[in-house]
């Protein structure tokens, strides 16, 4: 995982979670990276392991929320020639290839409870056993592991296992969200924009004007450092004027007076599906669409009405989440299994 972007800022908060980040990277343990999406969860774990005498090993990545939940298995531990359907031949799960480095779980509670006890005897006895082996292999692993969820409320919600987050929890790092980071603002829109000027191959780095610099100091980031930069980069590509210094800041891209509408059984565009608080990335439940089904007034099929209406719900929110249902489930504070029996009495999945 190379990056070319660094983890730049001076707030205190920011520079305790480097810290402490910086401290846990030489001991052979588990650490749990804490915060909500933008804030640079990926860049501690890099520097995680190239603080480590793990640092000339591989060093691993697996998002657990991009693949479908009868692969991430698989994917982790490996599998052997004929395991499955597909499976024609074997290959080396994510722990082999990690072997002698670091494995990098980004989105951790997204794993599926299967997953959860494999993973656990993994972190346990330091061997895996590939699907449709019967002998395990030895590895010598280092598990980083990142999310935007309050994981010790999912255990008291039995949707992840307690000893399982008490073996990757030797050391937490909890990132601070950019809203509570006020003085790296200025420091990080500086960085960015230089950088994108020297890209363009301009002359000279001009600056932003007080009241851009306003504009980026006042806004919520609810995007975090990842946000920023985009906003950031947007606004130097944009400025035809490279001697002067950057007037005009655009948040959202998609602003436009020719915007399309928003269909019927759409969510409300300027309500985020996943709100993210500060400490955790426990989603909110998802707006509930208005004007579909029957009109209240009118009904005269009450049981037809709320079967509708429910089904709009679930159409709406897979669509806000690319159809990844796990995500959606989250949204709705449903639980997977819920979220399935559900999709499966409307016929929508």
């Amino acid at each position: 995982m190379e990056r070319n972007t660094q983890l730049v800022g001076q707030s205190s908060s920011f520079l305790d979670a480097v810290e402490r980040a910086s401290r846990a990277a030489p001991l052979d343990r588990p650490v749990l990276v804490v915060g909500e999406r933008g804030t640079g969860k990926e860049l501690v774990a890099e520097r995680l392991h190239r603080l480590s005498a793990r640092w000339d090993g591989p060093l691993v990545v697996m998002n657990c929320a991009a693949l479908p939940e009868a692969l991430i298995e698989a994917e982790l531990f490996g599998h052997e020639a004929g395991a499955f359907t597909g499976a024609t031949k074997a290959r080396a799960g994510r722990f082999e290839e990690a072997d002698g480095g670091t494995l990098f779980l980004d989105e951790l509670a997204t794993l599926s409870s299967g997953a959860q006890d494999r993973l656990l005897r993994a972190v346990e006895y330091g061997e895996v056993t590939r699907i449709g082996a019967s002998r395990p292999v030895e590895v010598d692993v280092r598990i980083v592991a990142a999310t935007n969820e309050h994981l010790p409320r999912m255990v008291e919600q039995g949707r992840f296992r307690a000893d399982l987050l008490d073996r990757l929890s030797f050391e937490v790092v909890t990132l601070p969200p950019l809203r509570h980071r006020q003085s790296d603002i200025p420091v990080l829109a500086d960085h960015f924009a230089r950088r994108m000027a020297l890209e363009l191959e301009w002359p000279q780095w001009p600056g932003f004007s007080s009241a851009a610099a306003a504009q980026l100091q006042t806004y919520d980031w609810p995007g975090n450092v990842r946000e920023l930069r985009n906003v950031v980069e947007r606004a130097v590509y944009r400025w035809q004027e490279p001697d002067s210094p950057i007037d005009a800041i655009q948040f959202d891209p998609f602003e436009s007076a020719w915007r399309p509408a928003v269909s019927q059984v759409q969510l409300p565009a300027d309500v985020p599906l996943l709100r993210e608080g500060e400490g955790q990335g426990r989603a909110a439940p998802a707006p509930v669409p208005v004007g579909v089904g029957h009109d209240p007034g009118s009904c005269a099929d009450f049981r037809l009405a709320i079967a509708e209406y429910e089904k709009a719900i679930l159409a709406s929110a897979l669509e806000r989440c690319r159809w990844n249902q796990r995500a959606a489930a989250n949204a709705l504070q449903l639980s997977y299994d819920q979220l399935r029996h559900a999709l499966k009495r409307h016929k929508l999945g």
